[in-house]
């Protein structure tokens, strides 16, 4: 009886997990409208153990993008293990309230383009699904994002996360 639960509870699971897919297949392109894109991606799923997980779809483009809540405003991630925090373009730093013109650019870092500066700033709450970190470290990237970065400021304040073939699962 136990078994079939759980073979039953896995084949809801991939049946949502493949309808989001299906939904999202045209949602790749970091330019995405956020409002459009908010249904779909990302799923709070019940797991058997009763508590509750946030899937993120992987996009047609290989990558897994999350929409999240921060500071009450929308913000569209490129989910980036490698990166060691959040990192915001100047654009999203304004629209969080952040006066990205006058903050202070002292921290050297390297990205994908080169070296560049950041200012370091923080998050007070940073929300995807059921996956709520208060107080998160994060910088503004002066040169060079064209994305905002979900880093591991956010990722490594999870109890855990997964990457699957087909999605990525957050553990609050």
């Amino acid at each position: 009886m136990f078994k079939s639960a759980i073979v039953l509870g896995s084949a809801v699971f991939c049946a949502v997990l493949a309808g989001t897919g299906v939904l999202s297949l045209g949602q790749h392109t970091p330019q995405a409208d956020f409002a459009a894109t908010e249904a779909t991606s990302s799923i709070d799923v019940n797991t058997t153990t009763n508590t509750h997980v946030t899937a993120i779809p992987k996009a047609k483009d290989g990558h897994f993008w999350a929409n999240a809540t921060v500071n009450t405003r929308a913000v569209r991630f490129l989910v980036d293990t490698g990166a060691t925090v959040v990192a915001l373009t100047p654009a999203d730093a304004q629209r969080l309230g952040f006066d990205a013109k006058s903050l202070t650019y002292d921290r050297e870092v390297t990205t994908a383009n080169g070296k560049t500066y950041a200012a370091t700033v923080n998050l007070s709450v940073v929300g995807i699904g059921q996956s709520t970190v208060r107080n998160v470290d994060a910088m503004v990237v002066k040169d060079g994002l064209t994305t905002s970065l979900l880093g591991m400021s956010y990722l490594g304040r999870l109890s855990r996360f997964e990457a699957t073939p087909s999605s990525l699962i957050l553990h609050p």
